[in-house]
């Protein structure tokens, strides 16, 4: 609160010296929106519109020419079987959560 009120009153200050009134200071916009131009506004909306577009567009293009591609296909690793030793059997069974083997 206490800042606040500060920074309120040294912006009145300032304007005192400056000779600018309160309806200036409220007036004023902030340092990005240095063009309040609504014609430039209106031409830098329809730039970033196209930008967007096009990047749509070739986004898709690049997951279409991407996923039509294919994928290579690679043999069955070799069965290890010391890597599924189990001395107790999980509670869902005896294959892995994540595993299906087929059962003949």
């Amino acid at each position: 609160m206490a800042i606040t009120l500060m920074k309120l009153r040294s912006g009145l200050q300032s304007s005192i010296r400056h000779g600018r009134t309160s309806s200036d200071l409220i007036k004023r916009s902030f340092s990005s929106s240095a063009h309040s131009d609504v014609a430039y506004e209106a031409k830098e909306a329809s730039k970033w519109e196209k930008i967007t577009y096009l990047g749509i567009v070739s986004c898709t293009a690049l997951a279409v020419w991407n996923l039509s591609k294919g994928h290579p296909h690679f043999d069955e690793p070799p069965a290890y079987p010391h890597m599924h030793i189990r001395n107790k059997e999980f509670p869902w069974g005896p294959d892995g959560l994540f595993e299906v083997k087929e059962h003949h």
